[in-house]
């Protein structure tokens, strides 16, 4: 009986060796973890730096800038395009340059009521002829002084000098008074430069 027992025991000592035995790697260490991800990202940014040397870029098409078209005068001068009280776009070749005062002087003196001519001499210095259409119109602001506006008796040529003249009447009341007047070309559109009148009224 106890040599059974002592059998049965060498036995199973033996086979939990065995078992044992069996769980243990043979000679193979761990793995280490980290390590293993550190190689498997350098591998993959090694094939990246390959592929980006090898990788030669095509040159992009050279991408033109459209320019604007501008448009020209007869004489081959640009114009602003400008949109009049009506919506209408035009293009503005119109310009005036103020030469001298023909007739009253600046803060002339003038009776209550009194009426007068002021004449200005301008210089057409725009790229268009000043015709038909063409006229001076109350710039809307300071006294309008019942300004009665002398038609263009002729043509006037770009760079050519006019005399250009509105009829006023003095105000009743004693003071200090200026009126401002504009060209304005055909299509409604004024010019940017500006003439007036001042005048005192005593």
């Amino acid at each position: 009986m106890k040599l059974k027992l002592t059998v049965s025991m060498i036995l199973l000592a033996v086979l939990v060796s065995a078992c044992g035995a069996a769980n243990t790697p043979t000679g193979e260490p761990t793995p280490d973890v980290a390590a293993v991800r550190t190689s498997a990202a350098s591998t993959v940014i090694s094939q990246f730096t390959l592929t980006a040397a090898a990788f030669t870029p095509t040159p992009a098409e050279p991408t033109e800038t459209p320019v604007p078209e501008s448009t020209e005068t007869a004489t081959g001068q640009p114009l602003a395009q400008v949109t009049n009280a009506e919506g209408t776009t035009v293009a503005l070749c119109d310009g005036l340059e103020f030469v001298e005062d023909v007739t009253i002087p600046d803060d002339t003196n003038m009776a209550p009521g009194q009426d007068f001519l002021k004449t200005w001499r301008v210089r057409n210095a725009g790229s268009c002829p000043w015709g038909a259409g063409y006229e001076l119109v109350y710039a809307d602001y300071a006294d309008e002084m019942s300004g009665q506006p002398q038609p263009l008796t002729e043509v006037v040529q770009p760079g050519q000098e006019v005399e250009i003249s509105v009829q006023f009447t003095a105000p009743d009341e004693v003071g200090n008074y200026l009126s401002a007047w504009q060209m304005q070309n055909p299509a409604g559109v004024t010019f940017e430069e500006i003439i007036f009148v001042r005048i005192i009224v005593q």
